[in-house]
């Protein structure tokens, strides 16, 4: 059996089987790590259990204590970084630059934003009472109880502390179902919030992590929690939409993208290449926001490509050993090096042509794909349509903004984008028109950095959003609340119903609703007409 072949056979398990432990090797020399056990069924109903009595207690804290325990959280990963960036590496093959900018950096970020900001999203907001000047509303945003997260490999630190921090400050408890890809470095990760909530005197069940295989996850989502976050394929994101139905639990999707990045003939060349290359390489492009599609004008095309090419044939890929040493590291699993290969071949095959990359190594250990320059790709490709989730640019060549647009919005996905023009005007019209959840100008995936902005995509990247006001408040029940302004009791008298009171009902409508002030004042002498005839009849009665 080859060390693929191996390395596979011990990541998933096969037909029928239901392991005890996930055996985890690091991918990127394919040593073994150890084993982290399987969370049952059982096991998953009990963590929730114990997740809803610890809720209890932390829906009670105040936002000061909720600020206190994420400080603990975001005080220990500073303190600790290097050893979480270490458990990151060995578990996911990435490069520890990578690590370090793209796991450990936006999660601090996150947090900071957290506690600067969330008390104010998530305190009761008043609002105008309408037409009932009497009365004051406001809307309290409630925690809903546990919410599940259910996270890809990707990004194994990154996932996970991303995913809870907006549920947490909250109010909620969060029970995480990480990737049986990465389990192996979920045991530190869970000392960082476990800590954190028993330094403020808070159940560390508030948190737990489950690993498991899909029977975890199918356990999980039944589980009648409160809310789920998936970050995942649309596939699976298919299998959460039917399990949730069960229970009419609602769902946040975070699903796949084929993000494209449009580069105009006006475009600074250096900036566009880089970002490319940033957009397509970093954790050699296993990011749902990659750019997996270079559409690029014509007149620009043969010199972005050239430069292109000229960098991603000199990144440098290797097992991860310390910082400084390589440019990529490997993938995370042998499945998505499978995946990556069969579009890559299939594109060749198509017409397409590799000018850096475009084959598996020969022989070694490892989940390793190395980056790819293809050009000649046409938007009826496989690969132009289906989410690679690796490290491949393809370019395709464009005319006009028109036919950029076109292709931009050809797939199925609408999660990010990216626009280059040194024309703000051209630039803004060409983002304004892409199907997408965000829509990046002169820069790659930076919205996601910017925790103000909602996070989340349109079409088959999924629905609901995370970051921001409306991440936050996607984790709470928002309820209205409509209570007296001024201590005057006026009861509500409909009932028995008169001979006129639809008359003045209709009168009364015209009288608030109607644009003209003729229409109005006519409406207020009717209503007056008719509060005069009732007085008289009851007077003469």
């Amino acid at each position: 059996m080859s060390a693929y072949a191996q390395h596979r056979s011990k990541t998933v398990p096969g037909p029928g089987e239901t392991p005890d432990v996930i055996e985890c090797r690091n991918a990127a020399s394919g040593e073994p790590l150890g084993e982290v056990p399987v969370a049952s069924p059982e096991d998953v109903h009990a963590a929730v259990e114990r997740a809803r009595a610890a809720q209890r207690e932390w829906a009670r804290s105040t936002f000061r204590q909720r600020r206190r325990v994420l400080r603990h959280m975001l005080q220990h990963i500073l303190d600790h970084a290097d050893e979480l960036c270490a458990a990151v590496v060995e578990d996911s093959g990435k490069t520890w630059e990578n690590a370090l900018l793209g796991e450990v950096m936006p999660v601090c970020n996150k947090i900071q934003w957290v506690m600067r900001h969330g008390e104010k999203h998530l305190k009761p907001e008043k609002v105008p009472s309408g037409l009932l000047k009497h009365k004051k509303g406001v809307i309290e945003y409630h925690p809903l109880g546990v919410v599940a997260c259910i996270v890809p490999w990707n990004y194994p630190f990154q996932n996970i502390f991303g995913s809870l921090v907006a549920p947490l400050m909250a109010g909620n408890a969060v029970v995480i179902k990480a990737s049986e890809a990465v389990a192996w470095s979920t045991r530190r990760f869970q000392r960082v919030f476990e800590e954190a909530l028993e330094a403020e005197g808070f159940p560390k069940d508030t948190v737990q992590i489950l690993n498991g295989f899909g029977e975890t996850g199918a356990a999980l989502v039944r589980s009648r929690v409160q809310k789920i976050l998936f970050i995942g394929s649309v596939g699976n994101g298919r299998r959460i939409i039917e399990g949730s139905a069960e229970h009419l639990t609602p769902v946040v999707m975070e699903l796949g993208g084929k993000d494209p990045m449009i580069v105009c003939d006006d475009a600074h060349l250096g900036q566009a290449v880089h970002s490319a290359l940033s957009g397509c390489f970093i954790n050699l492009g296993q990011n749902c926001i990659a750019s997996e599609r270079l559409i690029v004008h014509e007149r620009i095309h043969d010199r972005f490509v050239d430069t292109v090419v000229r960098y991603a044939a000199e990144l440098r890929q290797g097992v991860p050993e310390r910082p400084g040493t390589l440019d990529v590291g490997a993938m995370t699993t042998p499945q998505q090096v499978a995946i990556v290969d069969e579009l890559v071949r299939d594109a060749l095959a198509s017409g397409a042509r590799a000018l850096v990359g475009g084959a598996l190594p020969e022989g070694g250990q490892g989940n390793f794909y190395p980056p790819t320059v293809l050009v000649d790709v046409t938007p009826d490709m496989r690969i132009a349509n289906e989410e690679v989730f690796g490290p491949v640019m393809a370019i395709m060549r464009v005319p006009d903004d028109n036919e950029a647009v076109r292709i931009a919005n050809a797939t199925s996905f609408g999660l990010q984008s990216s626009v280059f023009s040194r024309n703000k005007l051209r630039a803004a019209r060409i983002a304004a028109v892409i199907e997408a959840g965000a829509t990046c100008i002169n820069d790659f995936g930076l919205c996601y950095l910017n925790q103000d902005l909602p996070f989340g995509g349109v079409k088959y990247s999924g629905f609901g959003r995370m970051n921001g006001r409306d991440g936050l408040r996607a984790y709470t029940n928002a309820k209205a609340v409509l209570s007296d302004r001024f201590p005057v009791a006026i009861p509500p008298r409909l009932y028995p119903v008169g001979e006129r009171d639809y008359a003045t009902a209709r009168n009364g409508i015209r009288l608030m609703f109607a644009t003209g002030l003729r229409a109005r004042v006519r409406a207020l002498f009717a209503i007056v007409r008719a509060a005069l005839t009732k007085k008289s009849k009851q007077a003469k009665r």
